[in-house]
């Protein structure tokens, strides 16, 4: 696919664009990055993008084309090119985290009767062997100790401990408020899909992703409230099924050598103040 004109972007895009930037500007200068630092950045990625997706067929890709259709200009191109790429993975602490979550509310061994991740002991008490430590053994990451693992969790409140000694899933506190980092990393991978997705749809190219809303103006604090709560019940249901049959799926592909593919699914609630919008929004 080659990209639109840069000198005739269409109108309705160039509207949509400046819809996506307002919040994400909002949030960039609330946290101290400026236009020349973010312009810096755009830089780098309009290299790598035009470099990585657009392609030649049969043919080397060079600076000159990079910065034609980038509108980089050629001496920083050369210059982006030669620098290595930057660490994009996640903090330790997150992926550690998002296993361990995915493992106690998927599989069976860790749910009560009603699906409900159940509160484990810290260590083994029964023959099942069925603990807070096998839980964290399950991660398969050797550098990784139980200990370690339930003081971070603690801090961040992602789980508490009963006078039982038992280890407790706080169910409210996937997404943790006490450290930024994950926040921040949680910020990047989720807009970074849905973008994608949604850039994907807008192509026009295959078959389009799953990408819906529901939206309404002219409602009372106290109606929005009812909707937010109806919405996390729904949204915390529908990936908690997903989520089960995501992992029984990834434990059967682990070793397969097409399992090469990744997912998210994902859902998002937002309450502001009335434009004078319907369920049309402008």
């Amino acid at each position: 696919m080659q990209p639109a004109s840069a000198s005739a972007p269409a109108p309705a895009l160039v509207k949509a664009l400046a819809k996506l930037l307002r919040p994400l500007v909002h949030a960039l200068v609330a946290h101290g990055i400026t236009y020349p630092y973010l312009s810096a950045m755009l830089k780098k990625v309009y290299v790598d993008v035009v470099d990585k997706d657009f392609p030649l067929e049969d043919k080397k890709q060079t600076a000159s084309r990079i910065s034609l259709m980038s509108g980089v200009h050629r001496k920083d191109v050369r210059r982006l090119l030669g620098e290595p790429a930057e660490e994009t993975g996640p903090p330790k602490a997150v992926s550690v985290g998002a296993r361990l979550i995915a493992t106690w509310t998927g599989a069976p061994a860790y749910l009560d009767g009603r699906g409900k991740p159940r509160p484990l002991p810290r260590s083994v008490t029964d023959a099942a062997g069925v603990c807070f430590d096998s839980l964290v053994e399950s991660i398969k990451r050797k550098d990784v100790r139980p200990r370690a693992v339930l003081d971070e969790l603690e801090r961040l409140g992602i789980v508490s401990i009963d006078e039982q000694d038992r280890v407790h899933l706080n169910t409210d506190a996937f997404v943790p408020s006490a450290d930024f980092d994950e926040i921040a990393y949680y910020f990047g991978r989720n807009l970074r899909d849905h973008i994608a997705a949604s850039a994907h749809n807008l192509s026009g190219e295959g078959e389009p992703f799953l990408e819906r809303a529901v939206y309404y103006g002219r409602l009372t604090g106290e109606s929005v409230a009812t909707l937010e709560g109806m919405s996390r019940e729904v949204a915390m249901e529908a990936l908690g099924k997903v989520n089960r049959e995501a992992l029984k799926l990834a434990e059967r592909d682990e070793k397969r050598s097409d399992a090469d593919r990744r997912m998210t699914l994902g859902f998002y609630f937002f309450d502001a103040g009335d434009e004078g919008a319907g369920p049309d929004e402008a």
